[in-house]
């Protein structure tokens, strides 16, 4: 028995030092970025942080993280005017899906620096921008593009300028198009808008809502979705106004398991109380004598009945 411990325990040493040594480190801010017909390179990590935080009503459910974002595959898509960039866009993933048919992704045609997408038609004004990106014949798609319309703001009760979202729309083969009116897409003049799901799905909160029937048919997602008009400096985003909303799924599960633990223990409580209180009555209670032997129960009678003689 004696061997056979010993034996157990020089395997787990084993396989521990195994795993130590096979082990990367964690602290490291550089990955490998690997071309295709190229040699991998080196790139550290590029980490966006989110300060401040607005003084307006609206951003009762927007709050500026203070977290590092993960480094996305593809730079910004910059819209440029007057050889100034006046939109920055970004996304890990842009894919687009019509009913049950295989979502169709648009990620590489619309960041990746060997297929430029074309923004030729974006425009940029004081309080108006569009994002025009044309992709051509994508698949069944014929002359496939997404339109963005921003707007920018002026909130006398912030004393500050406010960008958002308009709508998103889908143009395909020549006069098709698909209209989703996003809601909640918006963030400071001053900052970026960032959020980790933009898209018409309810799942991921639906912040695009389809305007017609037809547009119900049509899914448009975009993951880890950053976008910027107005404002923009040295043609990087600002610190990033986050969509995060103070009850998400996960919080509300919380919530709802904290409510029934909290009822359960209340009931376990009551409970308690209750046998206290049982017990505190039986303390109260006078003894009572039961014979045992029938003389014990007669000498009772006779002492009862010359009891009531004396009454």
């Amino acid at each position: 028995m004696a061997s056979l411990w010993k034996h157990f325990c020089f395997l787990v040493l084993h396989l521990h030092s195994s795993a130590s040594f096979h082990q990367q480190p964690a602290s490291s801010s550089a990955s490998v970025v690997r071309d295709e017909g190229s040699k991998p390179t080196m790139r550290n990590e590029e980490y966006l942080f989110f300060t401040g935080e607005p003084e307006d009503p609206r951003a009762s459910q927007r709050k500026l993280l203070q977290t590092a974002a993960a480094a996305l595959p593809f730079s910004p898509l910059k819209v440029l005017s007057k050889g100034e960039p006046c939109i920055l866009f970004q996304a890990r993933k842009l894919s687009l899906r019509f009913e049950k048919q295989r979502p169709v992704d648009l990620t590489e045609l619309a960041f990746s620096p060997q297929k430029l997408v074309d923004t030729r038609e974006s425009l940029c004004q004081q309080d108006k921008a569009t994002l025009v990106m044309r992709f051509g014949d994508v698949e069944d798609l014929k002359g496939l593009s997404i339109r963005f319309q921003l707007s920018n703001t002026f909130y006398e009760s912030s004393g500050q300028w406010w960008f958002s979202v308009d709508r998103v729309s889908v143009s395909y083969n020549t006069s098709e198009e698909v209209v989703f009116n996003a809601t909640d897409v918006y963030a400071p003049a001053s900052s970026s808008y960032r959020c980790l799901h933009v898209s018409s799905l309810q799942r991921y909160s639906g912040l695009l809502l389809p305007s017609t029937e037809h547009a119900q048919r049509w899914a448009i997602t975009f993951i880890d979705f950053q976008i910027q008009a107005f404002n923009i400096s040295a043609g990087r985003f600002s610190p990033a106004s986050d969509c995060t909303t103070v009850l998400t799924p996960a919080i509300l599960m919380g919530l709802i398991t904290s409510l029934i633990l909290l009822l359960v223990l209340a009931y376990a409580l009551h409970m308690v109380v209750h046998l206290k209180h049982i017990e505190h009555d039986d303390d109260q209670k006078p003894d009572i004598y039961f014979p045992q032997s029938p003389e014990q129960l007669d000498r009772c009678c006779q002492d009862g009945s010359t009891e009531k003689n004396v009454i």
